[in-house]
């Protein structure tokens, strides 16, 4: 199946109509609404259901007694394990997807093939295997705080709607390898955004084991998306850069040095050895000036 768009014969425009697409647009006009109203009364009808909703449910007690004592203990001490289970259950729900994701794009390189720049079946099952591990760290980090790993918490049945187009995407049989990744790297950009939410939430938890692993698999969903933009790049016939543009200084053309073993910063970017100068001097004269930073991963 080719990659990129062709040229053909599409009739989904109007112009393309002619006369007949003069025709659909006077016909409105004869045959008006059969009721009097607006979108206003889409509104109110939309504000009267939110304001009887329940919302999309709630995030039950611990299971167990330890886990309930282990809550007590956050609460008290200003943590928020109810939201944190919540988030727990949420990232698990969106892993299960992503691994169901990625399952259904290895189907499309087996049915299609690769391109130029693509994507080899090694690295998708590389990434298919890592989603497994992350959803096996959360089902065991939900159970050892007392929680239910198969509870559909508030947060998961919020993702699981937003995300509910990118499964279609990729169990149609009409849509090729490239464009499967296009939406693959939706997932993708939510997972990033999602896991150093989650870490934060383990730290502010006093769960610096968790947080720590949960830093490990942001490093592996770092890149997920920095190969996901290269292989979408590689078949767009874009130049490919490593670099994602975050907290870019647009008047600047300098360029940032990292080594393997840069440190990262809170939100898991790797920090360069220019920024730790400026970080050094902004110590000094109580300025920082903004830099491009890559991946931590």
């Amino acid at each position: 199946m080719r990659q990129s768009a062709q040229l053909g014969n599409n009739r989904t425009g109007l112009m393309h109509a002619g006369a007949r697409g003069d025709e659909m647009v006077a016909a409105p006009r004869e045959f008006p609404p059969s009721s009097p109203g607006d979108a206003q009364a889409i509104a109110a009808v939309r504000v009267a259901y939110a304001q009887e909703s329940d919302g999309l449910g709630e995030t039950p007690p611990p299971a167990s007694l330890v886990g309930m004592a282990k809550a007590t203990v956050s609460a008290a001490t200003g943590g928020q394990p109810t939201l944190f289970m919540d988030k727990l259950g949420e990232r698990l729900a969106f892993e299960h997807a992503g691994a169901r994701l990625y399952e259904a794009l290895v189907s499309k390189f087996r049915a299609y093939g690769s391109f130029d720049g693509g994507p080899s079946g090694e690295e998708l099952l590389h990434i298919l295997t890592e989603e497994y591990e992350h959803a096996d760290i959360l089902t065991t980090a939900i159970k050892e705080l007392g929680g239910d790993p198969t509870v559909l918490t508030p947060a998961a049945n919020l993702a699981a709607n937003i995300s509910a187009g990118l499964p279609q995407v990729l169990s149609d049989p009409r849509t090729n390898l490239l464009q499967s990744l296009e939406a693959i790297v939706v997932a993708e950009l939510a997972d990033n955004e999602c896991w150093t939410a989650l870490a934060q939430l383990a730290e502010q938890e006093g769960q610096d084991e968790l947080a720590q692993q949960f830093r490990e698999a942001i490093g592996h969903e770092r890149d997920h998306l920095l190969k996901v933009r290269r292989w979408i790049a590689a078949g767009q016939g874009r130049e490919v850069s490593d670099d994602t543009g975050d907290d870019a200084d647009e008047d600047s053309d300098e360029e940032y040095t990292f080594a393997p073993d840069s440190p990262a910063d809170a939100e898991g970017f790797a920090i360069s050895d220019e920024e730790r100068a400026e970080q050094g001097e902004a110590g000094k004269s109580g300025k920082r000036r903004s830099g491009r930073r890559r991946p931590g991963a």
